[in-house]
Protein backbone atom coordinates (compact mmCIF):
# COMPACT_ATOMS: atom_id res chain seq x y z
CA UNK A 1 0.00 0.00 0.00
CA UNK A 2 2.38 2.30 1.01
CA UNK A 3 4.73 1.33 -2.40
CA UNK A 4 1.42 2.40 -3.88
CA UNK A 5 1.66 5.81 -2.42
CA UNK A 6 4.59 6.72 -3.21
CA UNK A 7 4.55 5.76 -6.92
CA UNK A 8 1.73 7.61 -7.05
CA UNK A 9 3.15 10.87 -5.66
CA UNK A 10 6.80 10.44 -7.79
CA UNK A 11 4.32 10.35 -11.01
CA UNK A 12 2.45 13.61 -9.60
CA UNK A 13 5.35 15.00 -9.35
CA UNK A 14 7.23 14.66 -12.33
CA UNK A 15 3.89 15.53 -13.71
CA UNK A 16 3.89 19.49 -11.97
CA UNK A 17 7.78 19.40 -12.93
CA UNK A 18 7.04 19.35 -16.63
CA UNK A 19 3.77 22.01 -16.40
CA UNK A 20 6.13 24.56 -15.08
CA UNK A 21 8.89 24.02 -17.51
CA UNK A 22 6.15 24.72 -20.29
CA UNK A 23 5.49 27.41 -18.54
CA UNK A 24 8.82 28.85 -18.40
CA UNK A 25 9.47 28.08 -21.50
CA UNK A 26 6.48 30.38 -22.67
CA UNK A 27 7.40 33.23 -20.43
CA UNK A 28 11.06 33.53 -22.01
CA UNK A 29 9.63 33.65 -25.41
CA UNK A 30 7.86 36.64 -24.22
CA UNK A 31 10.50 38.71 -22.96
CA UNK A 32 12.67 37.98 -25.64
CA UNK A 33 9.98 39.08 -28.25
CA UNK A 34 8.91 42.18 -26.91
CA UNK A 35 10.28 45.41 -26.38
CA UNK A 36 10.09 46.94 -22.73
CA UNK A 37 6.83 49.28 -22.19
CA UNK A 38 7.05 52.84 -22.67
CA UNK A 39 6.83 55.13 -19.51
CA UNK A 40 3.06 55.04 -18.64
CA UNK A 41 1.77 58.19 -20.01
CA UNK A 42 1.07 61.39 -17.53
CA UNK A 43 -1.09 64.57 -18.29
CA UNK A 44 -0.82 66.00 -14.77
CA UNK A 45 1.44 69.15 -14.73
CA UNK A 46 3.09 70.41 -11.97
CA UNK A 47 7.27 69.84 -10.87
CA UNK A 48 5.45 67.20 -8.07
CA UNK A 49 3.98 65.02 -10.62
CA UNK A 50 7.20 64.45 -12.86
CA UNK A 51 8.61 60.87 -12.17
CA UNK A 52 12.22 60.19 -10.91
CA UNK A 53 15.47 61.38 -13.23
CA UNK A 54 16.17 57.43 -13.97
CA UNK A 55 12.92 56.87 -15.99
CA UNK A 56 14.88 59.19 -19.00
CA UNK A 57 17.26 56.55 -19.50
CA UNK A 58 18.48 52.81 -19.06
CA UNK A 59 15.72 50.44 -17.98
CA UNK A 60 14.09 51.06 -21.78
CA UNK A 61 17.54 51.14 -23.96
CA UNK A 62 18.19 54.83 -24.23
CA UNK A 63 16.70 58.22 -23.55
CA UNK A 64 13.60 59.47 -24.52
CA UNK A 65 15.17 61.30 -27.53
CA UNK A 66 17.01 58.09 -28.31
CA UNK A 67 13.82 56.22 -28.23
CA UNK A 68 11.92 58.71 -30.05
CA UNK A 69 14.47 58.21 -32.99
CA UNK A 70 14.06 54.08 -32.44
CA UNK A 71 10.20 55.06 -33.56
CA UNK A 72 8.96 54.48 -29.53
CA UNK A 73 6.73 57.43 -30.11
CA UNK A 74 5.39 57.26 -33.59
CA UNK A 75 2.05 58.77 -33.88
CA UNK A 76 2.15 60.80 -31.20
CA UNK A 77 1.42 64.90 -31.17
CA UNK A 78 2.99 67.46 -28.77
CA UNK A 79 1.45 70.57 -28.51
CA UNK A 80 3.33 74.03 -28.16
CA UNK A 81 2.25 77.75 -28.03
CA UNK A 82 4.64 80.46 -28.07
CA UNK A 83 5.30 84.39 -29.90
CA UNK A 84 6.98 83.06 -32.89
CA UNK A 85 4.75 84.07 -35.76
CA UNK A 86 5.38 85.31 -39.24
CA UNK A 87 8.96 84.53 -40.48
CA UNK A 88 9.87 83.91 -37.09
CA UNK A 89 7.23 80.52 -37.12
CA UNK A 90 8.63 79.85 -40.57
CA UNK A 91 11.84 79.61 -38.91
CA UNK A 92 10.98 77.87 -35.91
CA UNK A 93 9.14 74.97 -38.22
CA UNK A 94 11.68 74.40 -40.07
CA UNK A 95 14.03 73.66 -37.40
CA UNK A 96 12.01 70.75 -36.23
CA UNK A 97 10.97 69.42 -39.67
CA UNK A 98 13.61 67.08 -40.08
CA UNK A 99 12.70 65.44 -35.93
CA UNK A 100 9.39 64.92 -36.91
CA UNK A 101 9.79 63.63 -40.16
CA UNK A 102 12.88 61.02 -38.24
CA UNK A 103 10.88 60.47 -35.45
CA UNK A 104 7.09 60.64 -35.88
CA UNK A 105 6.06 62.85 -33.29
CA UNK A 106 4.24 65.88 -34.67
CA UNK A 107 5.01 68.98 -32.87
CA UNK A 108 1.57 70.79 -32.90
CA UNK A 109 2.99 74.18 -32.81
CA UNK A 110 1.14 77.66 -32.12
CA UNK A 111 1.85 81.18 -32.53
CA UNK A 112 0.29 84.25 -31.04
CA UNK A 113 0.88 88.21 -30.60
CA UNK A 114 -0.63 87.72 -27.49
CA UNK A 115 1.32 85.25 -26.27
CA UNK A 116 2.05 87.00 -22.78
CA UNK A 117 -1.38 87.98 -21.99
CA UNK A 118 -2.98 84.16 -23.17
CA UNK A 119 -0.32 81.48 -21.60
CA UNK A 120 -1.62 82.52 -17.94
CA UNK A 121 -5.18 82.12 -19.14
CA UNK A 122 -4.35 78.90 -20.39
CA UNK A 123 -2.49 77.51 -17.27
CA UNK A 124 -5.06 78.81 -14.96
CA UNK A 125 -7.65 77.48 -16.89
CA UNK A 126 -5.95 73.81 -17.04
CA UNK A 127 -5.16 73.82 -20.92
CA UNK A 128 -1.70 74.51 -20.65
CA UNK A 129 0.12 73.07 -24.00
CA UNK A 130 2.89 70.50 -23.80
CA UNK A 131 5.42 72.74 -24.22
CA UNK A 132 5.70 76.90 -24.04
CA UNK A 133 8.58 78.98 -24.88
CA UNK A 134 8.61 82.02 -23.09
CA UNK A 135 10.40 85.23 -24.46
CA UNK A 136 10.71 86.81 -20.91
CA UNK A 137 11.68 84.27 -18.32
CA UNK A 138 9.91 86.73 -15.39
CA UNK A 139 6.70 85.77 -16.82
CA UNK A 140 8.05 82.28 -16.74
CA UNK A 141 9.33 82.68 -13.11
CA UNK A 142 5.92 83.75 -11.78
CA UNK A 143 4.02 80.82 -12.77
CA UNK A 144 6.54 78.55 -11.48
CA UNK A 145 6.16 79.77 -7.90
CA UNK A 146 2.20 78.17 -8.45
CA UNK A 147 3.88 74.56 -9.20
CA UNK A 148 2.17 73.71 -12.83
CA UNK A 149 5.27 74.43 -14.50
CA UNK A 150 7.50 70.58 -14.71
CA UNK A 151 10.86 70.16 -12.76
CA UNK A 152 13.18 69.12 -15.19
CA UNK A 153 16.03 68.39 -12.83
CA UNK A 154 14.89 64.91 -12.66
CA UNK A 155 13.99 64.76 -16.26
CA UNK A 156 17.03 65.96 -17.93
CA UNK A 157 20.59 64.48 -17.74
CA UNK A 158 22.37 67.11 -15.58
CA UNK A 159 25.85 66.39 -16.31
CA UNK A 160 25.06 66.36 -20.19
CA UNK A 161 23.30 69.79 -19.43
CA UNK A 162 26.69 71.09 -17.75
CA UNK A 163 28.40 69.91 -20.72
CA UNK A 164 26.45 71.66 -23.30
CA UNK A 165 25.61 75.11 -21.82
CA UNK A 166 27.29 77.71 -19.93
CA UNK A 167 26.50 77.54 -16.70
CA UNK A 168 24.81 81.27 -16.35
CA UNK A 169 22.24 79.57 -18.66
CA UNK A 170 21.37 76.65 -16.14
CA UNK A 171 21.73 79.50 -13.49
CA UNK A 172 19.00 81.51 -15.36
CA UNK A 173 16.50 78.51 -15.61
CA UNK A 174 16.73 77.59 -11.72
CA UNK A 175 13.91 79.49 -9.83
CA UNK A 176 11.09 79.29 -7.58
CA UNK A 177 8.56 76.49 -7.50
CA UNK A 178 6.33 75.69 -5.07
CA UNK A 179 7.94 73.82 -3.39
CA UNK A 180 11.40 75.37 -3.60
CA UNK A 181 13.83 75.68 -6.52
CA UNK A 182 13.30 73.82 -9.60
CA UNK A 183 14.61 73.78 -13.49
CA UNK A 184 12.21 75.57 -15.28
CA UNK A 185 12.97 75.34 -18.19
CA UNK A 186 15.79 74.68 -21.50
CA UNK A 187 16.93 77.62 -23.63
CA UNK A 188 16.62 77.13 -26.95
CA UNK A 189 17.38 80.80 -28.70
CA UNK A 190 19.56 83.51 -27.75
CA UNK A 191 19.81 87.39 -29.16
CA UNK A 192 23.17 89.05 -27.71
CA UNK A 193 22.96 92.81 -26.83
CA UNK A 194 26.68 93.54 -25.80
CA UNK A 195 27.53 95.00 -28.77
CA UNK A 196 28.65 98.23 -30.03
CA UNK A 197 27.69 98.49 -33.92
CA UNK A 198 29.84 100.56 -36.62
CA UNK A 199 30.68 101.28 -40.16
CA UNK A 200 33.74 98.95 -41.09
CA UNK A 201 35.42 100.06 -44.12
CA UNK A 202 35.21 104.13 -42.61
CA UNK A 203 36.35 103.33 -39.55
CA UNK A 204 39.42 101.61 -40.79
CA UNK A 205 40.03 104.41 -43.00
CA UNK A 206 39.91 106.72 -40.15
CA UNK A 207 42.75 104.78 -38.19
CA UNK A 208 40.62 104.07 -35.88
CA UNK A 209 41.13 101.28 -33.27
CA UNK A 210 38.91 98.87 -31.72
CA UNK A 211 38.69 99.14 -28.15
CA UNK A 212 39.82 96.58 -25.61
CA UNK A 213 39.09 98.68 -21.87
CA UNK A 214 36.59 100.93 -21.11
CA UNK A 215 39.30 103.62 -21.09
CA UNK A 216 40.29 102.91 -24.66
CA UNK A 217 36.10 103.53 -25.54
CA UNK A 218 36.23 106.47 -23.53
CA UNK A 219 39.43 107.47 -25.48
CA UNK A 220 38.21 106.47 -28.75
CA UNK A 221 35.46 108.63 -27.99
CA UNK A 222 37.10 111.48 -27.25
CA UNK A 223 39.30 111.05 -30.20
CA UNK A 224 36.33 111.02 -32.56
CA UNK A 225 34.81 113.83 -30.84
CA UNK A 226 37.98 116.31 -31.39
CA UNK A 227 38.42 114.81 -35.23
CA UNK A 228 34.72 116.43 -35.83
CA UNK A 229 32.55 114.12 -34.99
CA UNK A 230 29.93 112.84 -32.49
CA UNK A 231 30.88 109.09 -31.99
CA UNK A 232 27.66 107.92 -30.67
CA UNK A 233 24.44 107.76 -32.22
CA UNK A 234 21.68 107.08 -29.78
CA UNK A 235 17.63 106.26 -29.69
CA UNK A 236 15.18 105.57 -27.01
CA UNK A 237 11.75 106.52 -28.34
CA UNK A 238 9.46 103.69 -28.73
CA UNK A 239 6.14 104.60 -28.52
CA UNK A 240 4.27 103.23 -25.39
CA UNK A 241 7.83 101.29 -24.78
CA UNK A 242 10.24 104.68 -24.98
CA UNK A 243 12.86 104.27 -22.64
CA UNK A 244 13.87 100.60 -23.19
CA UNK A 245 17.19 101.03 -24.75
CA UNK A 246 18.30 103.03 -21.73
CA UNK A 247 17.68 99.87 -19.67
CA UNK A 248 19.84 97.82 -21.51
CA UNK A 249 22.81 99.86 -21.24
CA UNK A 250 22.16 100.35 -17.23
CA UNK A 251 22.09 96.33 -17.37
CA UNK A 252 25.15 96.10 -19.22
CA UNK A 253 27.09 98.43 -17.17
CA UNK A 254 25.99 96.69 -14.00
CA UNK A 255 27.41 93.75 -15.11
CA UNK A 256 30.50 95.52 -15.68
CA UNK A 257 30.64 96.99 -11.93
CA UNK A 258 29.13 95.15 -9.76
CA UNK A 259 29.36 91.54 -8.76
CA UNK A 260 26.72 89.00 -11.51
CA UNK A 261 25.45 88.53 -7.32
CA UNK A 262 24.71 92.09 -7.07
CA UNK A 263 22.96 92.30 -10.63
CA UNK A 264 20.66 89.21 -9.26
CA UNK A 265 19.33 91.33 -6.13
CA UNK A 266 18.80 94.06 -8.40
CA UNK A 267 16.64 92.51 -10.82
CA UNK A 268 14.74 90.91 -7.80
CA UNK A 269 14.51 93.71 -6.04
CA UNK A 270 17.12 93.05 -3.26
CA UNK A 271 19.31 95.45 -4.22
CA UNK A 272 17.24 99.31 -4.98
CA UNK A 273 17.31 101.34 -8.00
CA UNK A 274 18.52 104.05 -5.20
CA UNK A 275 21.72 102.08 -3.74
CA UNK A 276 25.12 103.08 -4.96
CA UNK A 277 25.89 100.11 -7.19
CA UNK A 278 22.48 100.91 -9.25
CA UNK A 279 23.60 104.74 -9.39
CA UNK A 280 27.30 104.17 -10.18
CA UNK A 281 26.13 102.59 -13.27
CA UNK A 282 24.02 105.25 -14.53
CA UNK A 283 26.84 107.64 -13.80
CA UNK A 284 29.25 105.78 -16.25
CA UNK A 285 26.56 105.54 -18.85
CA UNK A 286 26.02 109.12 -18.55
CA UNK A 287 29.80 110.08 -19.40
CA UNK A 288 28.41 109.57 -22.59
CA UNK A 289 25.08 110.35 -22.76
CA UNK A 290 24.96 113.72 -20.87
CA UNK A 291 28.33 114.43 -23.16
CA UNK A 292 26.31 116.88 -25.83
CA UNK A 293 29.27 116.36 -27.67
CA UNK A 294 29.58 112.44 -27.78
CA UNK A 295 26.15 111.76 -29.38
CA UNK A 296 24.88 112.68 -32.32
CA UNK A 297 21.98 115.54 -32.23
CA UNK A 298 22.74 115.82 -28.17
CA UNK A 299 21.53 114.32 -25.16
CA UNK A 300 18.18 116.10 -26.00
CA UNK A 301 17.51 114.45 -29.04
CA UNK A 302 18.04 111.12 -27.87
CA UNK A 303 14.55 111.11 -26.41
CA UNK A 304 12.88 112.10 -29.27
CA UNK A 305 15.21 109.53 -32.18
CA UNK A 306 13.42 106.19 -32.81
CA UNK A 307 15.51 103.61 -31.58
CA UNK A 308 15.38 102.10 -35.39
CA UNK A 309 16.23 105.13 -36.75
CA UNK A 310 19.34 105.73 -34.19
CA UNK A 311 22.22 103.45 -35.99
CA UNK A 312 20.63 105.37 -39.51
CA UNK A 313 24.15 108.45 -39.66
CA UNK A 314 26.88 105.74 -39.27
CA UNK A 315 25.98 105.05 -43.04
CA UNK A 316 26.07 108.05 -44.63
CA UNK A 317 29.52 109.21 -46.40
CA UNK A 318 31.00 110.11 -44.88
CA UNK A 319 29.55 108.71 -41.56
CA UNK A 320 28.14 111.61 -39.02
CA UNK A 321 28.52 109.58 -36.08
CA UNK A 322 30.60 105.94 -35.40
CA UNK A 323 29.31 103.98 -32.87
CA UNK A 324 26.01 102.35 -31.62
CA UNK A 325 25.48 100.20 -28.99
CA UNK A 326 22.20 97.67 -29.83
CA UNK A 327 21.87 94.40 -29.48
CA UNK A 328 21.94 91.84 -32.94
CA UNK A 329 18.61 91.71 -34.16
CA UNK A 330 19.43 95.86 -34.78
CA UNK A 331 20.51 94.84 -38.17
CA UNK A 332 17.33 94.58 -39.39
CA UNK A 333 17.23 98.29 -39.19
CA UNK A 334 20.36 98.59 -41.11
CA UNK A 335 19.87 100.27 -44.77
CA UNK A 336 18.98 97.78 -47.45
CA UNK A 337 21.99 96.16 -49.28
CA UNK A 338 24.11 97.00 -46.82
CA UNK A 339 26.55 94.03 -46.11
CA UNK A 340 27.86 92.46 -42.52
CA UNK A 341 31.90 92.30 -42.43
CA UNK A 342 31.42 94.58 -45.47
CA UNK A 343 29.82 97.97 -44.34
CA UNK A 344 29.72 97.46 -40.87
CA UNK A 345 31.17 95.33 -37.83
CA UNK A 346 30.83 94.99 -33.90
CA UNK A 347 32.89 95.13 -31.17
CA UNK A 348 32.09 93.70 -27.56
CA UNK A 349 31.09 96.20 -25.58
CA UNK A 350 34.41 96.15 -23.33
CA UNK A 351 35.04 95.61 -19.60
CA UNK A 352 35.45 98.25 -17.11
CA UNK A 353 36.13 96.47 -13.66
CA UNK A 354 38.68 94.06 -14.59
CA UNK A 355 38.14 91.77 -11.56
CA UNK A 356 34.53 91.08 -13.32
CA UNK A 357 35.56 89.36 -15.91
CA UNK A 358 33.91 89.51 -19.26
CA UNK A 359 30.30 89.48 -18.91
CA UNK A 360 27.45 89.18 -21.78
CA UNK A 361 24.15 90.76 -21.40
CA UNK A 362 21.64 88.30 -23.84
CA UNK A 363 17.64 87.81 -24.47
CA UNK A 364 16.20 84.55 -25.71
CA UNK A 365 13.72 81.94 -25.82
CA UNK A 366 13.21 79.76 -22.62
CA UNK A 367 11.05 76.50 -22.81
CA UNK A 368 9.14 74.99 -19.88
CA UNK A 369 6.82 71.97 -19.34
CA UNK A 370 3.96 71.46 -18.65
CA UNK A 371 2.25 67.87 -19.31
CA UNK A 372 4.75 64.83 -18.60
CA UNK A 373 4.57 61.81 -21.22
CA UNK A 374 7.64 60.25 -22.50
CA UNK A 375 7.00 62.22 -26.31
CA UNK A 376 6.81 65.34 -24.43
CA UNK A 377 10.38 64.52 -22.88
CA UNK A 378 12.27 63.67 -25.86
CA UNK A 379 11.02 66.70 -27.38
CA UNK A 380 12.15 68.71 -24.47
CA UNK A 381 15.77 66.74 -24.92
CA UNK A 382 15.95 67.94 -28.53
CA UNK A 383 15.38 71.12 -27.77
CA UNK A 384 18.69 70.98 -25.56
CA UNK A 385 20.87 70.19 -28.60
CA UNK A 386 22.26 72.78 -31.40
CA UNK A 387 21.04 70.40 -33.83
CA UNK A 388 17.37 71.84 -32.88
CA UNK A 389 17.86 75.24 -34.07
CA UNK A 390 20.64 74.58 -36.38
CA UNK A 391 18.66 75.62 -39.93
CA UNK A 392 17.72 78.65 -38.33
CA UNK A 393 21.08 79.51 -37.20
CA UNK A 394 22.03 78.72 -40.85
CA UNK A 395 19.59 81.46 -41.89
CA UNK A 396 21.24 84.09 -39.76
CA UNK A 397 20.15 86.52 -37.08
CA UNK A 398 20.11 83.68 -34.25
CA UNK A 399 22.79 82.67 -32.03
CA UNK A 400 22.62 79.31 -30.48
CA UNK A 401 23.27 79.04 -26.97
CA UNK A 402 24.17 75.35 -26.99
CA UNK A 403 27.93 74.61 -26.86
CA UNK A 404 27.69 71.61 -29.65
CA UNK A 405 26.38 74.51 -32.08
CA UNK A 406 29.12 74.14 -34.47
CA UNK A 407 30.39 77.38 -35.82
CA UNK A 408 30.28 76.12 -39.05
CA UNK A 409 26.37 76.61 -38.94
CA UNK A 410 26.73 80.78 -38.78
CA UNK A 411 26.35 81.92 -42.52
CA UNK A 412 28.84 84.97 -41.35
CA UNK A 413 32.07 85.85 -39.63
CA UNK A 414 29.79 88.66 -37.65
CA UNK A 415 27.74 85.34 -36.32
CA UNK A 416 30.30 83.32 -36.04
CA UNK A 417 32.00 86.04 -33.30
CA UNK A 418 29.28 86.44 -31.53
CA UNK A 419 28.44 82.46 -31.06
CA UNK A 420 31.95 82.05 -29.73
CA UNK A 421 31.51 85.42 -27.34
CA UNK A 422 28.33 83.58 -26.08
CA UNK A 423 30.19 80.63 -25.74
CA UNK A 424 33.23 81.78 -23.79
CA UNK A 425 31.41 84.54 -21.65
CA UNK A 426 32.35 84.83 -17.94
CA UNK A 427 29.34 85.85 -17.08
CA UNK A 428 25.90 85.26 -18.93
CA UNK A 429 22.64 87.30 -17.37
CA UNK A 430 19.42 87.84 -19.00
CA UNK A 431 17.87 91.68 -19.90
CA UNK A 432 16.92 93.08 -16.64
CA UNK A 433 14.33 95.02 -17.05
CA UNK A 434 12.75 91.11 -18.75
CA UNK A 435 13.05 89.74 -15.80
CA UNK A 436 11.23 92.81 -13.50
CA UNK A 437 7.94 92.95 -12.79
CA UNK A 438 6.26 94.60 -15.57
CA UNK A 439 5.39 98.25 -13.69
CA UNK A 440 8.78 98.06 -13.10
CA UNK A 441 10.61 96.53 -16.08
CA UNK A 442 8.19 98.25 -18.68
CA UNK A 443 6.87 100.52 -16.92
CA UNK A 444 8.73 103.19 -13.88
CA UNK A 445 12.12 101.81 -14.83
CA UNK A 446 11.60 103.21 -18.54
CA UNK A 447 9.52 105.78 -17.53
CA UNK A 448 12.45 107.14 -15.02
CA UNK A 449 15.29 106.76 -17.33
CA UNK A 450 13.45 108.77 -20.38
CA UNK A 451 13.18 111.31 -17.27
CA UNK A 452 16.47 111.79 -16.52
CA UNK A 453 17.83 111.92 -19.92
CA UNK A 454 15.42 114.44 -21.29
CA UNK A 455 16.11 116.68 -18.12
CA UNK A 456 13.04 116.64 -16.59
CA UNK A 457 14.27 114.56 -13.35
CA UNK A 458 17.90 114.27 -11.38
CA UNK A 459 19.24 111.18 -10.90
CA UNK A 460 18.07 110.79 -7.64
CA UNK A 461 14.77 111.54 -8.17
CA UNK A 462 14.65 109.25 -11.12
CA UNK A 463 16.39 106.52 -9.25
CA UNK A 464 13.37 107.12 -6.71
CA UNK A 465 10.75 107.50 -8.90
CA UNK A 466 11.96 103.69 -10.98
CA UNK A 467 12.42 102.11 -7.34
CA UNK A 468 8.49 103.20 -6.42
CA UNK A 469 7.58 100.69 -9.27
CA UNK A 470 8.31 98.16 -6.25
CA UNK A 471 6.12 99.25 -4.06
CA UNK A 472 3.26 99.49 -6.29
Amino acid sequence: MRKANKRNYSLLLILCLSITMLLSACGGNNAANNEPPAPAPSNNAGSNNSTDGNDSAGDEGGSPLELAFKGEYKGTKVTMFGPFVDADQVNFETSIKEFEEKTGIDIQYEGSKEFEATINIRVDGGNAPDIADFPQPGLLASIAKTGKVIDLTPILDQEKLKSNYNQSWLDMATMEGKDGQIMAGIWNRSNVKSLVWYPKKQFEEAGYQVPETWEQLMDLTEQIAKDGDPAWTIGIESGAATGWPATDWVEDIMLRTTTPENYDKWVSGELPFTSPEVKYAVEKMSEIWMNPDYVYGGTKSIVTTPFGDAPVPMFDNPPKAWLHRQGNFITSFFPEGTKVDEDYDWFYLPPIDEQYGKPVLVAGDIYAMFNDRPEVRAVMEFFTTGESIKSWVQSGGVIAPMNDASLDWYSSESDRRMAKLVQEASTLRFDGSDLMPGKVGAGTFWKGMTDYVSGAATLDQAMEQIQSGWSN
